[in-house]
């Protein structure tokens, strides 16, 4: 049987235990983790963000820009931090962000906002779970007093109810603040559920508070229709002489693409219709400290383009459940806090203004691959920035 990875009482986050780890792991596998060890902060700044701290994983990260944005919280020009091992990429968004720049920028609206926990009630049979929905309707503001006890900053803003067989789930929704909130959520419908079960719902059997309607960290329909995170917008029309002399292509071209696109997503039943919303985002994410899982969520998209009258393109898409924090979890780490501050979108009151930017850099990126595959630069790219030779 292999030891067990070192921890140290009472503070495992002194150099002295993340050392000794690294001692750990070099006498059992022989690697010596030099540039795992290479890093500037002290590591008590990590405590809360992950255990067994052993070192680094660096990832190299490229900046593009200037980035236009026209939105209601993101304003201006904006430098964009992508971090990724994935050559062409930074140069594909930097090309996207040149393009929508032209057009006279991309406008952004961030149009719902909700963060959920979704528990299930099982009862003894259909009615009593029917009974139960119409209960919860009646004692809704009891309930939103105590899930709203245990935080400042998340507000219960509703509470959807779906039924199947004798179970009844209640989906909590919640909008909360900077955070992303998925914890806070969490401990706030546990306490809201508490109170209902110390009311002794009539013909109850079981109880849980998640069984996976709340589709944490995976795609889902009802995410999709309903919102997680924030739900944001981002518009660009592209004048035809633009797209003509820069893009090498045509609005029509570009639209017809767009349906042939749209057939495949149909085809192969994708949760996006467009090329590589992760790309930008999971770029976004590791730079600035978003809980990268959640792209398993917020890389789901619809995309949606129209030919105008006088052959500009009108380009969108929209992003239902991008999930992402301002403040609090890996944001206030220092190579990402640097990150969200070169946007000025770190600590309370810039959320929105993220999710604006995010979706101003997806939208550049979509179009910039659109082009270079009608172009047939999409290959000549790759071979010129992406292959480590």
């Amino acid at each position: 049987m292999k030891p067990k990875v070192p921890r140290q009482k009472p503070n495992d986050y002194t150099r002295e235990a993340v050392t000794a780890r690294r001692e750990f792991v070099k006498q059992e596998t022989g690697e010596s983790l030099d540039h795992v060890s290479q890093y500037t902060f002290d590591p008590d700044t990590v405590s809360g963000n992950v255990e067994l701290f052993t070192g680094v994983a660096q990832v190299p990260i490229g900046v593009a820009g200037p980035l236009l944005v026209n939105g209601e919280h993101a304003q201006g020009e904006f430098y964009i931090p992508l971090a990724t091992t994935e050559g062409t990429l930074v140069a594909s968004y930097n090309r996207g962000m040149k393009i929508t720049k032209a057009a006279g920028g991309v406008t952004t609206t961030v149009i719902d906002d909700c963060m959920q926990r979704a528990p299930v009630f099982v009862f003894e049979n259909a009615k009593y779970a029917r009974d139960f929905g119409q209960w919860v309707i009646r004692h809704y503001a009891d309930i939103v007093k105590a899930a709203e006890s245990t935080t400042s900053v998340g507000k219960l803003r509703d509470i959807e109810q779906y039924a199947a067989s004798k179970m009844r789930w209640l989906r909590f929704n919640y909008t909360t603040g900077d955070a992303a909130g998925q914890n806070m959520v969490t401990k706030a419908t546990r306490e809201a559920c508490q109170w209902i079960l110390s009311q002794n719902p009539a013909g109850l059997e079981h109880f849980t508070l998640a069984a996976n309607f709340d589709t944490d960290k995976k795609h889902s329909m009802v995410n999709a229709l309903r919102t997680r995170g924030k739900r944001v917008v981002a518009e660009v029309t592209l004048p035809k002489a633009y797209i003509e002399e820069t893009l090498h292509t045509t609005g029509e071209a570009l639209h017809y693409q767009r349906q042939l696109s749209n057939m495949g997503a149909i085809q192969c039943g994708s949760v996006n219709n467009g090329s590589h919303f992760a790309n930008a985002l999971t770029a976004l994410f590791i730079a600035t400290g978003q809980d990268v899982a959640n792209i398993a969520e917020s890389s789901a998209g619809f995309v949606y383009g129209e030919v105008k009258d006088n052959g500009d393109y009108y380009f969108s898409v929209t992003i239902p459940a991008l999930i992402i924090a301002t403040y609090g979890g890996g944001t206030g780490l220092a190579t990402q806090r640097e990150c969200l501050e070169m946007m000025g979108c770190y600590g309370t009151g810039k959320v929105n203004k993220l999710a604006e930017i995010m979706a101003a850099v997806v939208i550049g990126g979509e179009l910039s691959l659109s082009a270079a595959v009608i172009s047939d630069e999409w290959v000549s790219s790759h071979e010129a920035y992406g292959r480590n030779r």
